[in-house]
């Protein structure tokens, strides 16, 4: 016999037979090319804001000076054998005076030339920071709320300012100058400037321009 549907069997539904949604459409039905992707992994971002790091540090660093350390030391050597090596018997007076005046020269051009062997940068949110030598000092501290503007040195050298070491002029304000090169000008609002001679002094000066919220100076050679 051959089989019939009994009656009163539903028959089937026919929104179970729904067609699937395209794959390339998200949700609310937008195209997924028209969905927001994400950056891929490893991405690098060109933003201004991305190339300026939280704590800028330069130096920049003079080996000559090394050379007027011994000239230094070697005037304490004399001054220290003229005082144990010396009979005594030219005069008090003379003696003491050309030991101390030996030591005293050596004690100065030691300090003069190890104080600015090299000199450290450091640029961060609140402030620029100069320290020189090893031990720091002199040290310079300069909020970036004083700084109205700074700008770039191509070319600064000891004769610009009678030498090397911290500096003063009247026409160009203070400065700390350890070698011929590169250099950091700040403007600060009370009308003096300040100088100081480091490497990539570009890359400081965009750092600070951007602590303050200045426009980017054209690049040198830029029309």
């Amino acid at each position: 016999m051959r089989d019939h549907p009994q009656e009163g069997a539903a028959a089937p539904d026919s929104s179970d037979a729904r067609p699937a949604r395209p794959a390339e459409h998200g949700d609310g039905g937008a195209p997924a090319s028209d969905r927001p992707s994400a950056a891929p992994h490893g991405a690098r971002d060109d933003s201004p804001c991305a190339s300026v790091p939280d704590v800028w540090q330069g130096r920049a660093t003079n080996r000559f000076q090394w050379l007027l350390a011994a000239v230094g030391a070697a005037c304490m050597a004399l001054g220290i054998e003229l005082a144990v090596d010396n009979a005594w018997t030219s005069g008090l007076t003379p003696l003491v005076m050309a030991v101390v005046g030996c030591v005293a020269a050596g004690l100065l051009v030691l300090f003069g030339t190890l104080a600015f062997v090299h000199v450290a940068v450091r640029v961060d949110k609140d402030c620029l920071e100069v320290r020189c030598g090893h031990m720091g000092l002199p040290r310079r501290r300069i909020p970036l709320s004083h700084v109205v503007d700074v700008d770039f040195a191509p070319r600064v050298t000891p004769c610009h300012w009678g030498g090397w070491g911290y500096r003063w002029r009247p026409e160009q304000g203070t400065g700390v100058i350890v070698r011929r090169g590169e250099a950091v000008i700040l403007r600060l609002g009370d009308g003096r400037t300040f100088t100081v001679t480091v490497d990539d002094a570009e890359a400081a000066v965009r750092c600070i321009r951007s602590r303050l919220g200045l426009q980017p100076k054209p690049a040198r050679g830029a029309a």
